[in-house]
This record gives structure tokens, sequence and C-alpha cells, in this order.
């Protein structure tokens, strides 16, 4: 305590409104977006900053070789504004969100330390299952935001996963039928950023040109918990 938000909120001079801590792992920056756009469609917040950040250097067993070359330290942000809409799927903003867990996974990706063992504890995972339920899960939740609009694969410009590894998110393009040349990769740069992955994606996107203004984008991604989840967007 306190929140790392209220720490954040006092160094950018933010004296007003209010701030909060979200943790779903990997997942973070998905159930973020949801939560911020559920405070503006509620009419509790008029412009919100989401913020994705990660120092997973810190959690690292060194000499587990499975883990550690795959983990990175990033940070990343987005900012949400109350526009109105036609609620239809041109309008611009989020458009579709769709959200799990399951804590019966708890022991496939977690990291054993923490309050009770008074450690900080490393991270220990199962990469093997954890492959085999990012796959499945994250193409199911992906085509469930898509179904809410009416909409399919197809009519997505850009998936932009978490960038957890390139075999999963291959695994999940191939799933889903979306050509890799319409999905942002940016894991080869600096690695599994957990919670930052989307928005470093979506920054990277943007300055590679690959996202445009109008562009209807499908941002996925699964941590531990297990905790996943979709979120359709109009940049």
């Amino acid at each position: 305590m306190p929140s790392a938000a209220t720490m954040v909120q006092a160094a950018l001079g933010m004296e007003g409104g209010f701030a909060f801590d979200v943790q779903a792992v990997c997942a973070g920056f998905i159930y973020a977006l949801a939560n911020a756009n559920a405070l503006i469609v509620s009419g509790q917040a008029r412009r919100v900053l989401v913020i994705g950040a990660e120092t997973f250097s810190r959690l690292m067993d060194w000499e587990d070789r499975s883990t550690c070359v795959l983990f990175g330290d990033g940070a990343g942000a987005l900012v949400l504004e109350a526009q109105e809409g036609g609620g239809s799927a041109a309008d611009r903003g989020i458009l579709a969100v769709d959200l799990h867990s399951d804590g019966r996974f708890r022991d496939i990706l977690y990291v054993d330390g923490g309050v009770s063992t008074g450690t900080s504890g490393y991270l220990r995972m199962q990469g093997r299952e954890v492959f085999r339920h990012a796959v499945e899960k994250l193409a199911a939740t992906a085509e469930t935001a898509l179904e809410k609009l009416g909409l399919s694969a197809a009519d997505i410009d850009w998936l932009v996963p978490h960038q957890a590894n390139l075999r999963i998110i291959k695994g999940t393009a191939q799933k889903m039928g979306i050509p890799l040349d319409r999905v942002v990769i940016t894991v080869q740069d600096h690695g599994n950023t957990s919670a930052a992955s989307i928005p470093l994606a979506l920054s990277i996107g943007k300055e590679r040109g690959q996202i445009r203004a109008g562009d209807l984008l499908l941002l996925e991604a699964i941590g531990g918990g297990l905790a996943w989840g979709a979120v359709i967007l109009r940049w």
C-alpha cells in the first residue's frame, strides 16, 4: 500500500478524480480497459488513463531457463474519452468486451512467494499446459467478442495480442483464420511484458504505420489465474 495508481496520480500532479490498481497479470490491460469502458458508459468518468506496467525481471529465477529468457519489463498507456456514438460497430472506441477467469488452473502459472511466505518469490510456469490453454481460450474469447457485434475475424483489420510468445500468437491467429500480416507482433523486441505488452504493441503498431484511424482492432490476452479476455475497439 498504497496502490501504484495513486503514486502515478501524484507524480502526474493529478489532484482530482480517482485512481486504482487492476490485478489480472498478463490479462491486466484487457481487464483495465473493460473497467475504464464501464466507468465511461455509466457516466462515472469522462476521461480515463489506462496503464499497463510490469517489472518481471524482479520475479525471475535466473537459473530457470524455461522462464527467465521469456519475460521482460515494460510500460504502456492509452487514454479513453467519452464521445457520442450511434451504437453500432462503426463507432470509435471500445465496442465489445469478453472476460473470463478460472482459478482451477492457478498452478500452471504463478509466483511462489507473497504475503503468506514472506518472500517475493519466483515465477513458475508449466509451459506446455499454458500453451494449450492459451490458444484454445484466446480464440474462444475473441470469437465471443466478435459475435456480440455480429462480426467475424475477416472484419478485423489488426489482431493486437498479448505478446506472450510467438508460438501462442501464431497458434491463436491460425485457429481464428487471421493471416500473420494482419497481426501486430513485437515480442521479438522486448519479450513477454505481461500487462504492458498490448499497450506497447499498440504504440509500436501506430509508429510503424500499421494501425490507422478507423481500423478495427482485436485485443486479447491470457495470464495467471487463469484470467483471459478480449476487447474489440475502433482506433
